[in-house]
This record gives structure tokens, C-alpha cells and sequence, in this order.
């Protein structure tokens, strides 16, 4: 067994909760734009005083409404400036958040709303509050629902005209560090989604010692970030209360099609995502540098990017003839690829997945550091990340401040700290086996180095053990086929079979430029394709690239294209992308079956 810790930086106040960091923003700082709000096609400041007003507002509407201290408000919304306004709103009224996902079933969001008890649910379009009302008859507890585009903030506003400031200070002061800020219910590959319930001490310790330890990335009135993760994900929620927290401009960003476009308006200096998104940016400036007739120039330009970035690391530094051959890289592609992430964010954080060595380094050695981190929803999130000036690329950095890592012996990874779930909302026997002593025991299998650098090697329940009785991690392997543009998804298979193989879907946005470069009809889709020889021997370069990083008995042998996508409509991901296994393994036992016997 082997645990590593390090000291809290942030001290989580006594008294009070979240609430009181617009408060004090509105107190310290009220003409600092503390977020941008797209109004009309244009980005607008929203100062902290301004947004203290509206929260105000909204929170009038709600106690007017008859919601009380600690009942459940439902939020079910894209991520929008109205996301972030109403759920200090709900704090405000000294209620309790539930995020729900757009995308989210009748079946999933009747789930959610009825076990949570919830009073209220804010919805954000028609058809949402379509399904919601589709499913109102098993939700004896709702008693209102808003809808955001038919104004429900002035609705709100209008209703609590009468309600008095004194009011409002009187719900916001009801909830303690230890009330529940939040149920979040985790998206689960198997079963129905349990309720995480997060308290405002879970967000204080968690959002204040990132921002602490990340000091330099998070300055007041000089550093901003944009959100275009589901804020109904815990990461996204991590990513708005720690602006609020630090205090730095936040943004919204609704559709992720256009966040390029959104990257270049609203230029952030710090970007947070999920390692998809570096892996889409990657490739399609790799594809269109070749579709240019300069692929040669971009993958010379990458390998220096990688080469100087691995130099950093070494005790002599980068080499003159490097640094010289990076200066001129940098004026004919790296520039370009910064200006694409908005053109003045130096870091971003990435988590949810790995993202891998070469990629880590690639983006450092064009000036553009993307720390990797890791958490769960029972951990509010991160609860280890990279810190800005001693950075491991391939690892998952050090613990939280203030919280500990521990591998058991059987090398699953434990976590202790105030960042913590208190337990699964209505579910006492789940809390039992995932919380012991303090524990919070994860699933994850990973490693600690001397510095207290964490490497998760993959899930206990994914362990495959093959006929031969060898352990196979799959996120290893999975990872390293997944980042080659023309992969969407890979699920690796062998349990109890002769050998390991993998199940395969191609990317949509990529597959269309690949078929019109090796003269194959432009509209071909994966259907039309997955058998073709071509195709075939392009993929197996990405296999061949993953099996490059393991042992050759877990290496993959034989993969099949599938015809079609694992999503979240499919019922093959969970909201936050992660595969649910059994799922896919029976929607296409056929398929695996064909990998052996076909």
C-alpha cells in the first residue's frame, strides 16, 4: 500500500456557502466583468455587480414560488449564462441544485426528478419541457416547471417583485459548508444513476485549492475561460465555480460545432476540455495541412513541437539547433494552431480520458500546456491534476491540496479529503460500499511515483482476463487506437477468448476527407467502407500504434468496423462519453463472435 498527500492551500470558510462568493465578488470587485454573456451575436461583459443583481432576482422568483430551504430544483439546460445564473439562483433560495442532461431520456429524466424529490425543474426549450410534462403523472412532487426560452428569468424576476432583499439574505445565509449544494447523478455503464450529493464544503475545498495551486492561470481581470462542457457534468460545474471562486471572466458556449468560432471571439486564456477535443483539433490541422499539399512540412513541425517538449525535461535542456528550428516552426505552423484555441490561452486542463505522452508533448512544445487530470463525480471532479510548473505529461499529477491518494494492495485507487460526496442521495447500502472509514474507494486501478504522481492503468470491473489467464487494462490500448483521426471509438474484448480483440467505429467528420483522398465516393459512410482493403490497412495503423504500448500478449490481434456509431441515443455511452460495456457487448456479440470465428 502506498498514499501521498499534500497540504491545503485553501481553508474553507467556517460559516456560510457558495453564495457568499458573488457576494464578496460583488463587494471587492463590482465592475469586474465576471462574465461574458452572447447577446445578439455579440459577447457582452456582465460585471459582478450586475450579476448579483440578477441572481438576486431570479432567487426573489423562486422563495415566491414557494421553494423552500433544501428542496431540489431540477436544471435541465445546455450551457448557456443562464445555467450558471440560475443555479446560484437555486442557492440562493437555500435550495438544492439537479442538473439533468439535455439529452437526457424521459426515462432517465422521470428517474432523476422523482428520486431527487425535486419541486421545480427549469427547463430550457420546448421540447424539454414536452418531456418532462410526457412524464409528469410519476412526479408528485413537481409543482412548477420553467421554461428558459420562454423567459423564465423574467418570470422568475416578475413573481418576486415583491419579495424582499432581506428575504433573499435570509435563504442564502440557511444553508451551512455541510448542506447539500448539489445532487449530480452519475451517468453509470450499468444500472440506474445514482445520486451524488455534493456539499458546499465539497465545492470550497475542491475549487479553492485548484485555484490556489493554479495560481498564475487563474488572475482577476486578466485570465478568462470558456465553458463549452455540460455544466450538468460535474467537470463543467468544477470549471463555474472556480471562476466564480477565483473570480475570472467565464463564457458559455451552447453547440460545441461552433467553438471555434466561439475560441476566436471570445479568446479565452484558459481552455477546459476533454482529451477528444485536443485529438479533433490535432487532426484536423494535420488533415488540412496535407489536404494543402504541406503534410510534410506539419508532421516535421510536430516532431520538432514533440522533441523540444521532451528536452524541457531533460537536465540540459533544449539544444541550440532545436531551439532554432522550433523559432522558425512556430512562426509557420504553431502559431496558427494557438490562434485556432482563440490565440492567447497558454494552458488548459484536460480530463475525463487520457490523452497520451505524444500528444502531451506536442501541444507543450507549441506553446500550449494542457494539464491532465482525474476525478469522479464523488470526488466534485479533479482530485489530482497537473500543477502549472511541475508538470509529468503521462500521469494525472499530484493529489488535490488538502487530500490524499492512496493504492491499496490491490492497487485500486482510494481517495480521502473535504472534496468528497457525502453519499448517494436515497441510498444508504451504495454509500456503504463505496465510502469506508472515509475512503472513497474508486474502481480505478493506478500507480503512484516517488513525487506522488498518479498513472491510472484502468478499471477493476474492466479487467479483461483472457483464456491464457492474462490481465488486460483496456483504457491502454483503447486510448492510444482512439487517437488516430480516423477512430470515433474502440472497445477492446477478449474475456476468456484465445486472444484480444477490438470493436471499432469510425469518425463521421473525419471519414468524408479520407474517402475523397483515396478516390472513394465522397459520401461513403462506415457501412459502405469497413471492409474495403484501404480502409482496413489504415486503421490497422492505429492498432498497430496501440499495440506498440503493451505486452504482446495484450496486444490486439483482429478488430471489425462496425456499420455504425456508439452513442448516447444508441444507449451504447453515457452522457459524459464513457462506453457501457455490457451494452456494446451484447448489441454486437455477433460482431465479437466474428472476430473468432469469422
Amino acid at each position: 500500500m502506498r498514499e501521498f498527500s499534500l497540504p491545503a492551500l485553501y481553508e474553507v470558510p467556517a460559516v456560510g456557502n457558495l453564495t457568499d462568493l458573488i457576494r464578496r465578488n460583488a463587494a471587492q470587485h463590482p465592475n469586474v466583468a465576471v462574465l461574458g454573456r452572447k447577446v445578439e451575436g455579440q459577447w457582452q461583459d456582465v460585471t459582478a455587480a450586475t450579476f448579483l443583481a440578477e441572481v438576486r432576482a431570479a432567487a426573489k422568483g423562486l422563495i415566491a414560488f414557494d421553494v423552500r430551504p433544501g428542496d431540489r430544483v431540477g436544471l435541465m439546460s445546455r450551457t448557456r449564462y443562464e445555467w450558471t445564473l440560475l443555479d446560484f439562483a437555486i442557492w440562493s433560495a437555500g435550495a438544492v441544485t439537479v442538473p439533468v442532461y439535455d439529452t437526457s431520456s424521459p426515462e432517465q429524466i422521470q428517474w432523476i426528478l422523482s428520486d431527487s424529490g425535486a419541486v421545480a425543474c427549469l427547463v430550457e426549450t420546448p421540447e424539454h419541457e414536452a418531456i418532462v410534462e410526457s412524464v409528469r403523472d410519476g412526479l408528485p412532487a413537481l409543482d412548477h416547471v420553467w421554461q428558459i426560452e420562454q423567459d423564465a428569468v423574467a418570470v422568475l424576476e416578475a413573481a418576486g417583485d415583491e419579495v424582499t432583499d432581506t428575504a433573499v439574505d435570509e435563504r442564502s445565509a440557511a444553508a451551512t459548508a455541510d448542506s447539500p449544494a448539489t445532487i449530480v447523478y452519475t451517468s453509470g455503464t450499468t444500472g440506474r444513476p445514482k445520486g451524488c450529493v455534493l456539499t458546499h464544503r465539497s465545492f470550497f475545498a475542491e475549487c479553492g485549492n485548484a485555484v490556489e495551486r493554479l495560481k498564475p492561470i487563474f488572475q482577476t481581470g486578466e485570465s478568462s475561460v470558456l465553458l463549452f462542457l455540460p455544466v450538468a457534468h460535474v467537470f463543467g460545474r468544477l470549471v463555474q465555480v472556480a471562476a466564480v471562486l477565483a473570480p475570472i471572466k467565464l463564457g458559455h458556449v451552447a453547440d460545441v460545432k461552433t467553438l471555434t468560432t466561439e475560441l476566436a471571439s471570445f479568446r479565452p486564456t484558459l481552455v477546459l476540455g476533454v482529451p477528444r477535443v485536443f485529438e479533433k483539433v490535432y487532426n484536423s490541422a494535420r488533415a488540412k495541412a496535407q489536404a494543402d499539399g504541406k503534410g510534410k512540412i506539419f508532421d516535421k513541425a510536430a516532431e520538432c513541437a514533440i522533441a523540444y517538449s521532451r528536452a524541457l525535461d531533460t537536465s540540459g535542456g533544449v539544444p541550440l539547433g532545436l531551439r532554432l528550428k522550433h523559432k522558425v516552426f512556430d512562426r509557420l505552423v504553431f502559431s496558427k494552431l494557438r490562434a485556432v484555441l482563440g490565440g492567447r490561452a497558454t494552458h488548459a486542463i484536460s480530463g475525463g480520458a487520457p490523452l497520451g505522452e505524444r500528444l502531451g508533448h506536442f501541444y507543450r512544445g507549441i506553446g500550449f500546456t494542457v494539464l491532465e487530470g482525474y476525478g469522479l463525480t464523488e470526488s466534485c471532479a479533479a482530485t489530482t491534476f497537473n500543477p502549472w510548473d511541475r508538470q509529468k505529461i503521462g500521469t494525472v499529477g499530484q493529489p488535490m491540496p488538502g487530500s490524499v491518494v492512496r493504492i491499496a494492495d490491490d492497487g485500486e485507487v482510494l481517495l480521502h479529503g473535504e472534496h468528497l460526496f457525502s453519499g448517494y442521495w436515497n441510498n444508504e447500502t451504495a454509500t456503504a460500499e463505496a465510502l469506508s472509514e472515509g475512503w472513497f474507494h474508486t474502481g480505478d486501478v493506478g500507480t503512484l511515483d516517488e513525487d506522488g504522481y498518479l498513472t491510472i492503468t484502468g478499471r477493476k470491473k474492466e479487467i479483461i482476463v483472457t483464456a491464457g489467464g492474462k490481465n488486460v487494462a483496456p483504457a491502454v490500448i483503447e486510448d492510444r487506437i482512439r487517437a488516430h483521426a480516423l477512430v470515433a471509438e474502440c472497445m477492446v474484448v477478449g474475456e476468456a477468448r484465445p486472444f484480444v480483440g477490438a470493436l471499432i467505429t469510425l469518425d463521421e467528420e473525419f471519414l468524408p476527407r479520407w474517402a475523397a483522398e483515396h478516390g472513394k465516393p465522397a459520401d461513403s459512410a462506415a457501412a459502405d467502407l469497413r471492409f474495403d482493403p484501404e480502409l482496413r490497412a489504415e486503421v490497422q495503423r492505429a492498432v498497430d500504434d496501440g499495440n506498440a504500448a503493451v505486452s504482446k500478449a495484450e496486444s490486439v490481434r483482429e478488430f471489425r468496423i462496425l456499420p455504425t456509431q456508439f452513442t448516447e441515443d444508441s444507449g451504447h455511452v453515457t452522457p459524459s462519453m464513457k462506453l457501457k460495456r455490457n451494452v456494446v457487448a451484447k448489441d454486437y456479440a455477433d460482431e465479437i463472435e466474428a472476430i473468432y470465428h469469422g
